[in-house]
């Protein structure tokens, strides 16, 4: 027996012994799939950084050039002007001195022929001929300019320019071994992805930060975020699908963009938030997560599709945010909040079973106004709603305490109750009710 006894313990620590062999694999395989991850990175980065030097480059040689042969013909063509125009006024003289030539050409033949003409008509050419030579104005001579006075045409060219563009060359462009800026966390939303990032270089000062997404890697990225924060609520999102993100940063003074981030993918499981449709009073938008209080005189609670408001397994929830768009004329029994259930036939959410906030700010539990109020709603306001389980007593699908811990928050000022019910909620509706028309609701 006590042999037995020793075998079983023997195969027990060698069953463990080959688990912990196993467990210890899997993590190595783990940590080679990691390393090949980091190799793959380091190699594709390092391909497209060189890419991008090589096109930027030769775009920067294409551009150079052109911009050389721009100025180049553009020096050329002053050339040509200044000679057009200088050699004209020359042309102009040589013209009048040419005539000149010309006509003493003519003179003298026919002083000539009237010197040695015959002695009877010599008195008649002679006298002609000093008639002529006098209206001709023989000591009136065109004046030539000296060559001091002409255009002498030449180049400046400074040889700094090479110098300038050479320090400015040598100096231009960076390459970086990683960002200053990565993707630091993805929470879940329904309908939507709560994207976090954060600095990684410490001397790096950021003005702005870019945020993009991709729905799968054959699609192109596309801005969704452009600013100063270091989160954002990307929206109208499908859920369980991948989404690849990415962010870069501009420098405090600078124009360019950083290096991007290492793309990482997020996803919500959580289904977007949505009012329900057919209600006579309010007007939905395509993706049914924007209300509007129409012009009809029905009015009622305009209820969430389904119970997506949830608490329980977490015990920790923070959902259900109304981003005010638009607001009519205010009334004391408009509501925005939360219920247990659906409830037709009344008007507002001020009841039991319901937490909710006036558009004046007053907030009601379960029909009851509190003393604490938070500022009224106005156009722009964001009323959230932050809910996590206080357990009570014994708690069943047949009923028992419970008690939610609820904080509205609005226009930076928020009171927190504790809201007992008495049965389980893993999940609550949202709903909202106004009376009169203008109210744009948008819910996620």
């Amino acid at each position: 027996a006590a042999g037995e006894a020793e075998v079983r313990l023997l195969l027990q620590e060698a069953r463990e012994s080959i688990e912990a062999a196993r467990s210890y694999r899997r993590e190595l395989q783990q940590r080679l799939r990691g390393l090949h991850q980091a190799r793959e990175q380091i190699k594709d980065s390092a391909t497209l950084t060189r890419d991008v030097l090589e096109q930027h480059f030769s775009d920067l040689k294409g551009t150079l050039k052109k911009l050389l042969d721009e100025r180049l013909m553009s020096l050329l063509q002053e050339v040509d002007v200044i000679e057009q125009e200088s050699i004209k006024p020359l042309d102009e003289c040589q013209k009048l001195i040419e005539h000149g030539v010309s006509t003493a050409d003519d003179l003298l033949r026919e002083g000539e022929s009237a010197v040695d003409g015959d002695v009877g008509q010599q008195n008649e050419k002679l006298c002609n001929f000093t008639k002529k030579a006098l209206h001709i104005q023989l000591d009136s001579l065109p004046e030539v300019p000296s060559l001091v006075d002409v255009p002498c045409l030449s180049a400046q060219l400074d040889d700094c320019l090479l110098t300038i563009l050479k320090n400015q060359i040598f100096r231009h462009g960076t390459v970086a071994s990683r960002p200053p800026v990565q993707l630091e966390e993805f929470v879940e939303k329904p309908g939507g992805i709560l994207v976090r990032w954060c600095k990684v270089d410490d001397d790096f000062v950021a003005q702005d930060y870019r945020l993009q997404y991709r729905k799968s890697p054959a699609s192109h990225f596309e801005d969704v975020y452009v600013g100063s924060e270091t989160e954002f609520m990307v929206l109208h999102v499908d859920p369980n699908v991948d989404y690849q993100f990415r962010v870069c940063a501009r420098g405090d003074g600078r124009q360019e963009w950083s290096p991007w981030s290492v793309p990482q993918t997020g996803r919500t499981t959580l289904v977007p938030h949505e009012w329900t449709t057919g209600l006579e009073g309010y007007s939905l938008s395509s993706r049914r997560n924007i209300a509007l209080r129409n012009d009809s005189q029905s009015c009622g609670v305009l209820y969430s599709k389904a119970p997506t408001y949830f608490c329980g397994q977490t015990l920790t929830f923070r959902q259900v945010l109304f981003g005010i768009e638009t607001v009519g004329q205010p009334d004391r029994r408009d509501s925005l909040g939360v219920c247990v259930e659906q409830r037709n036939g009344d008007d507002s959410l001020q009841r039991d079973k319901a937490v909710c906030i006036s558009t004046n700010g007053a907030v009601f539990v379960n029909g009851k106004e509190m003393t604490n109020q938070l500022p009224a709603v106005t156009s722009g306001s964001t009323v959230t709603f932050d809910m996590e389980v206080v357990q009570l007593g014994p708690c069943s699908n047949e009923g028992g305490n419970f008690k939610l811990r609820v904080t509205i928050s609005s226009n930076n000022r928020e009171v927190v109750f504790d809201w007992v019910l008495d049965q389980c909620c893993g999940s609550l509706y949202f709903g909202c009710s106004f009376s009169y028309p203008g109210w744009k609701v948008l819910v996620f």
